[in-house]
């Protein structure tokens, strides 16, 4: 936490800068669900995300969401770099934000998503954190506990992340192009969620829509997805 004079929390505190959502609902924990005002990377980082404070005991720092395919996922690095979106809506919180968080803290992961149907599932990891630039902001995942989605993740554990315009993947053409998705992409993918926002069923072009294999194959493309990490307690 970094102090400052000025107050810029809004409503929440006078005094303190929240790294994340946890120190926001630290300090208040009536704060409802909805988007905040959060410094990664001290007092000129200010960013704008969903904190979802209700889901399993709150506190999650929502990092990647998709619900509805108004905002355009196929960017390039400069953009996963920094983040682009609406923090009301479908937005990627920027690689360079996670590093700095996975710095201050030990995070623990939850994969929310729902069919078109209306079915919801998760997945939970007791481990995540994102590595440097100078890295390929490599992922590291673990620690999986299934809430009916089963696991997609693990095989990305490791993988630096990939853009069209930057192929950081193990396979020997370029994922992020081949799939129209940006992801920490090995050889290729088990999970697509920055994919290309499809309704649900479609056979067309393999692989390429919002998906994570072990719930709903490649061919199923889901209403929606978030990513959203919080401090291991």
């Amino acid at each position: 936490l970094f102090l400052v004079l000025l107050p810029l929390w809004d409503s929440v505190s006078p005094l303190v800068l929240p790294l994340d959502c946890s120190d926001i609902y630290n300090y208040d924990s009536s704060q409802a669900s909805g988007v905040y005002t959060i410094y990664p990377i001290r007092a000129a980082s200010a960013v704008e995300v969903f904190c979802d404070m209700d889901r399993l005991g709150g506190r999650w720092t929502v990092f990647q969401r998709r619900m509805d395919g108004s905002v355009n996922f196929y960017r390039p690095w400069d953009q996963y770099k920094t983040g682009f979106g609406n923090a009301a809506g479908e937005y990627w919180l920027g690689l360079e934000n996670l590093y700095q968080l996975s710095l201050r803290k030990r995070y623990e992961l939850l994969v929310d998503m729902e069919d078109f149907e209306g079915n919801q599932v998760h997945a939970r990891y007791s481990s995540f954190s994102v590595g440097s630039e100078s890295a390929g902001y490599t992922l590291q995942v673990s620690g999986f506990s299934d809430g009916g989605a089963g696991n997609s993740l693990s095989f990305h554990n490791g993988q630096k992340f990939s853009t069209f315009d930057k192929d950081q993947d193990t396979f020997t053409g370029n994922c992020a192009k081949l799939y129209l998705g940006a992801y920490w992409y090995g050889t290729c993918h088990k999970n697509n969620p920055n994919g290309v926002y499809r309704w649900g069923a479609d056979d067309t072009i393999f692989a390429v829509g919002v998906e994570w294999f072990t719930w709903k194959g490649y061919d199923y493309s889901l209403k929606a997805i978030s990513f959203k990490i919080r401090p291991v307690q």
